[in-house]
């Protein structure tokens, strides 16, 4: 019973696992998706939704207990030093029901909504970044979210109540040779009598050296009885022929428990199989509509630290004879941080509460949400680093060793690089959101340009993709947004909207124009694609903000504030819209491939002359032939 230690796929069979595993329908509203083809839809995002009173209550007592836990039980800078979180700070985030957040109350958590889910890891992950991938990789991913979608009642009945107080879990999808394509998956699970027996290794299981359950994606062969595919199962994680081989460290997240783990002739009952054979996939990415949330939101806390830190630091330093704030070139990076906090925050709460009411199709909305938290905040914590100048470069251990304030920006920067890889590169979420954002093309015209399909059947794509749009392009030449007065209820924020009604459009004319030139070509030009997708991320932001600042005005809560704040950041965002609208046609992508081609054949090798690489031995990447363990065990259970 081994399994390959990779599996050759085409590049047609990679595309096929990855598209069967989307969700093909679009059953409820999506407001993304519309303003990717052109329609504005303010209606499903204004008025604001708002959480119930009973909601509010129950999450803002929670924060408040969080808070005094994560000001008096949590030391972040021993977590850096010491690159572990102590196991009584894990113990005492048990004890206040912190691994049950999204759990519901009849099976012992805590039953609280998207929104405070992600307020709770903001708030833990500002005091340790470390503690908020934790408690996120085991409640965004891990077990409890696949059990609460698509579990079976006896298997919530039997590992809800554990992960709500005592029981971590873990995530396993990736494997040493498979990140962003499944097809490539090499972990079998192979079905004997009432058991499945799993083999091979997993790389970059967070939480996996502590984890006390397991959800694993492995692939079933295909048999008679068995569908087969990959498939996934609740594992527990002390089972005979599980091995924690390593503990990887990192640049940043320095206290994450983070593992190579190896499968060898671990049996698992089939009443673990969550949802049917094959379906494995499909699990992970529904899990991941609502958990891709949980970054973004820390991304806030950030976002949120990096204002008060600069607000501080720049009204204390002065520079040729004032504070540096006032000072334009860092001015300007103040500002970019307040407008880009309050957006992104504008981002994470809509979605939220949008994940919350279950009235509207959010898949693309936090694929986007986790695409532009992770890029901004990245950029805010530069931008902090550079406001701080030496300082922000120097670590707080030696800042508060030659007796100044301890500001952990460097490590902050190095924490927050992750999240552009985390849950999906930029790169591979620019692809998915590209692919939900043209779906509607694909429907109607995607036969037209499969080279597969007989004549009879692009004949037949034909007359549907001349109907649809012969509907849906005359709606793209005017609309609400050249008309003055539009949107007034929202005041001087109103020319925003009709900004984004108008961009809208002419964002879905250049995705047809695309279509039109380069046809089945189209998935090839990942830049172009990037470009699309960056624009309707910062067309959402600025959505988000406006109608937020609005909500704010109308419940008296900084209205004013919120409503300045909205301004900047439109004006700041609509400057990035029109200058990704200019490389939409005007860029370097043909002559870039050209450039890789040659470096990939050696012809610029002469120019990485005069260097010495201090890299070690090794295989690129390390073998994972499937077999029983060679290093110990390195897992630790904490109780």
């Amino acid at each position: 019973m081994t399994a390959p230690t990779t599996r050759n796929v085409s590049e047609r069979e990679a595309r096929q696992v990855a598209e069967a595993a989307r969700e093909q329908d679009w059953r409820k509203p999506s407001f993304a998706k519309e303003l990717f083809l052109g329609r504005f839809r303010l209606d499903l995002v204004h008025p604001h939704p708002t959480p119930a009173a009973e909601a509010v209550q129950r999450g803002e007592e929670f924060l408040a207990k969080l808070r005094d836990f994560c000001e008096t039980k949590i030391d972040g800078a021993r977590i850096e030093r010491e690159a572990q979180i102590p196991d009584e700070t894990i113990a005492g985030l048990k004890e206040i029901g912190a691994l049950g957040m999204k759990i519901d109350t009849k099976y012992g958590g805590l039953g609280l909504t998207q929104v405070y889910y992600n307020k709770a890891l903001a708030l833990v992950g500002s005091a340790s970044p470390a503690i908020g991938a934790l408690l996120s990789a085991h409640q965004s991913i891990g077990v409890p979210q696949p059990l609460k979608l698509f579990g079976t009642q006896e298997q919530k009945d039997q590992f809800l109540p554990r992960l709500a107080r005592t029981d971590i879990s873990a995530f396993l999808l990736t494997e040493p040779d498979v990140g962003s394509d499944p097809a490539r998956l090499a972990t079998m699970a192979v079905p004997d009598g009432d058991d499945y027996v799993l083999d091979g290794v997993k790389l970059w299981t967070t939480n996996g050296v502590v984890a006390d359950l397991l959800v694993v994606m492995a692939r079933v062969p295909k048999s008679e009885g068995h569908k087969g595919g990959i498939t996934a199962f609740v594992v527990e994680a002390g089972s005979d022929g599980i091995t924690v081989e390593n503990r990887n460290a990192f640049m940043g997240l320095r206290g994450i428990e983070n593992g190579v783990t190896r499968f060898h002739q671990v049996r698992v009952p089939a009443a673990n199989r969550i949802g049917p054979e094959g379906a494995g996939l499909k699990i992970a990415l529904t899990t991941l509509n609502t958990g891709r949330l949980s970054l973004p939101a820390m991304c806030v806390g950030v976002g949120k630290w990096c204002l008060k830190i600069a607000r501080e630091w720049s009204a204390a330093r002065e520079q040729w004879g004032k504070p540096v704030a006032k000072h334009e070139a860092v001015g300007g990076k103040i500002s970019f941080i307040a407008a880009t906090t309050f957006a992104l925050e504008a981002v994470v709460d809509l979605a939220s509460q949008m994940a919350d009411e279950d009235r509207n199709d959010i898949r693309i909305e936090a694929a986007l949400a986790k695409l532009y938290g992770s890029e901004m905040g990245w950029l805010m914590a530069d931008e902090l680093v550079q406001i701080r100048g030496g300082r922000g470069f120097e670590t707080a251990e030696s800042l508060a060793a030659r007796g100044e304030r301890a500001v952990p920006a460097e490590q902050v920067l190095r924490d927050m690089r992750i999240n552009r890889i985390f849950e999906g590169s930029t790169e591979i979420m620019h692809l998915l959101i590209a692919r939900e954002a043209v779906d509607a093309h694909l429907s109607v015209a995607g036969d037209l340009i499969d080279p597969e399909k007989s004549l009879g059947d692009k004949g037949k794509a034909a007359a549907r993709a001349g109907g649809f749009y012969a509907r849906w392009l005359p709606k793209l030449v005017a609309g609400p947004g050249q008309v003055p007065g539009t949107y007034a209820e929202f005041g001087e924020l109103a020319t925003h909207l009709r900004y984004v009604e108008r961009t809208s459009r002419k964002l879905a004319r250049s995705t047809f124009y695309a279509m039109s030139r380069w046809q089945g070509r189209m998935e090839t030009k990942q830049g172009f694609l990037g470009r699309i997708v960056d624009i309707g991320a910062e067309l959402f932001a600025m959505s988000a903000a406006c109608v937020r600042a609005q909500h704010l005005l109308t419940t008296g809560e900084h209205g004013r504030e919120a409503h300045q704040l909205a301004d900047v950041f439109c004006r700041q965002a609509r400057i990035r819209v029109e200058e990704l609208f200019a490389r939409l046609w005007t860029n370097t992508d043909e002559l870039d491939r050209k450039v890789v081609a040659g470096v990939l054949t050696g012809t610029y090798a002469w120019l990485e002359e005069g260097v010495i690489d201090p890299s070690g031995d090794g295989p690129w990447i390390a073998d994972a032939t499937p077999g029983p363990a060679r290093k110990e065990n390195v897992h630790r259970r904490i109780r």
